[in-house]
C-alpha cells in the first residue's frame, strides 16, 4: 500500500443522504462499510468529520441567530453528534474506534492528545478526531489538515459528492475540466475551493498530500487505497 496512516475527511452534508436534516443510517452503514476495508487491510485510519448537516456556525451567523464565535462552538457539538454516529456504526461492525475530543467531555469522549491518539493508531483502532481544533473561526478543513499533521499521516483524503477537482464547479458548468493532479499553487492561483486556505496552507507548508474524490461511490475508497486512478491528487 502507498499509504499506511491517512485521515480521512467527512462533510457533515454527507450523512444527510436522501435526508434535508440529521443523519441518513443507510449512508452512515456504508461509510463504516467503507472504512473497516481498508482497516481489514492494515491501513491505520483517522477521521475528522464536519457538522453541517445538523448546524454551521456561519449559517447561524447569517440568520442573527447568534454571533461567529457561538456558532462555531454549536457546529463544533455537531461535529461530536456526528463522530458518535460514526463511531456506533464502526464498532457495530467490528472495529474498535477511539473517539477523541478537542473540547472536554469526559462521559463521552477522551480529550485530544496527540501522543494518546498515535498510540491508538499504532494499536489498530479508528480514531475520530471531534469538536474541530476546540476554537472558533477554524473550519473542520483546517481541524483535518492541524490533525493530519500532528498524527503524521502520510495524506488527507477528503470525500465529496463529486469525482475530484474540476475547473469550475462541474454541478453548475458541464464542460467543466477535471485535474487528475495538481499543485497547491495553481489551487491558489485558480482560486479553487478544495478546502479554505488556511487549511490549504497548512498542508503545502507540511508537504501533506490531499486527494479529493467521490465519497458517495461505494468501493471508491478501497480502490483509491489500492492505486486506481480515483479523484485528484493536490501535492507541492
Amino acid at each position: 500500500m502507498k499509504y499506511n496512516r491517512i485521515l480521512l475527511k467527512l462533510s457533515g452534508e454527507s450523512l444527510l443522504g436522501k435526508k434535508e436534516f440529521g443523519i441518513d443510517s443507510n449512508v452512515l452503514e456504508q461509510f463504516a462499510r467503507e472504512i473497516k476495508q481498508i482497516v481489514d487491510l492494515g491501513i491505520q485510519v483517522a477521521v475528522v468529520i464536519g457538522g453541517g448537516n445538523i448546524f454551521r456556525g456561519v449559517k447561524g451567523v447569517q440568520d442573527g441567530l447568534v454571533d461567529r464565535a457561538q456558532g462555531d462552538y454549536m457546529g463544533m457539538l455537531a461535529t461530536v453528534i456526528n463522530s458518535m454516529a460514526l463511531q456506533g456504526a464502526l464498532e457495530k461492525s467490528g472495529v474498535k474506534t477511539r473517539l477523541l475530543s478537542a473540547i472536554k467531555m469526559e462521559q463521552i469522549c477522551e480529550p485530544f492528545i496527540r501522543r494518546r491518539a498515535i498510540r491508538h493508531l499504532e494499536k489498530g483502532r479508528i480514531v475520530i478526531f471531534g469538536a474541530g481544533t476546540g476554537n472558533p473561526y477554524f473550519t473542520t478543513d483546517t481541524a483535518a489538515s492541524l490533525r493530519a499533521v500532528e498524527i503524521q499521516a502520510d495524506v488527507i483524503i477528503k470525500g465529496t459528492r463529486v469525482d475530484g477537482i474540476y475547473t469550475s464547479d462541474p454541478e453548475k458548468n458541464p464542460d467543466a475540466k477535471k485535474f487528475d493532479s495538481i499543485s497547491f499553487d495553481e489551487v491558489y492561483n485558480r482560486g479553487l475551493g478544495v478546502m479554505d486556505l488556511t487549511a490549504i496552507t497548512l498542508c503545502r507548508e507540511n508537504k501533506l498530500p490531499i486527494i479529493v474524490f467521490d465519497i458517495n461511490k461505494e468501493g471508491n475508497l478501497l480502490k483509491l487505497l489500492k492505486g486506481e486512478n480515483i479523484g485528484t491528487l493536490v501535492e507541492n
